[in-house]
């Protein structure tokens, strides 16, 4: 059963070995879960704490897939990391700024710390005229990555293409919960906490991803 991509679903490389890329043609066809199925609080935006800066899974899932393709996100363990990620850091895509302490300019859907999301914004040529005006300043920064779907959801996948060790990336692929402590650990530099863990279970589980 193959579907082109669909609202509120992911499209993910499901056929294929965790460990392995699948062919571009063959790419992001399989329709999988819905992406409710893995961050269920997002069913609705209703009383939602920050209304201007939450978002459901169906209006979430395009913004994460073109990411995907985007940064070459080509396995399932992978992909349950990022989306666990942001499902975790923002209050399952409640917000998208950081207002617990309210570090400035801390924001995008993973939370990345100002000096991320400044280099974020550098690498989207759509951005350069914008960034020029903005400076370093890094609320304006912040404001320019959240403005825009694509680049507010799009973070998780580039800070795990462009900050990341191949080494780390392997651990996801292989699905192991290893792995995936060490992304957190290692590359996310924060701790391994029981709720943080249980988010990413659930993810991995809804994907399929069985590493050991």
């Amino acid at each position: 059963m193959f579907a082109s991509l669909i609202v509120g679903a992911l499209v993910l490389p499901s056929l294929f070995p965790l460990s392995m890329a699948a062919p571009a043609d063959t790419l992001w066809k399989r329709a999988l879960p819905s992406l409710l199925t893995m961050v269920p609080k997002a069913s609705t935006c209703a009383g939602a704490p920050f209304p201007a800066e939450c978002k459901t899974a169906d209006e979430a899932a395009p913004f994460i897939n073109q990411s995907f393709r985007t940064y070459g996100i080509t396995s399932s363990g992978e992909a349950a990391a990022i989306i666990s990620i942001m499902a975790f850091e923002s209050g399952d895509f409640q917000y998208n700024i950081n207002h617990f302490p309210g570090t400035a300019g801390q924001g995008t859907r993973n939370m990345q710390y100002p000096e991320y999301n400044l280099k974020y914004a550098q690498s989207i040529p759509e951005l350069k005229d914008k960034l020029a005006a903005a400076g370093t300043d890094p609320k304006a920064v912040l404001a320019l990555l959240t403005a825009n779907g694509t680049y507010d959801f799009g973070s998780a996948s580039w800070f795990l293409k462009t900050q990341c060790s191949d080494t780390t990336r392997g651990g996801l692929k292989s699905g192991s919960l290893a792995g995936w402590q060490a992304y957190i650990t290692q590359c996310v530099q924060t701790t391994v906490t029981p709720d943080r863990q249980a988010g990413w279970e659930k993810v991995a589980k809804a994907l399929g991803v069985s590493g050991q």
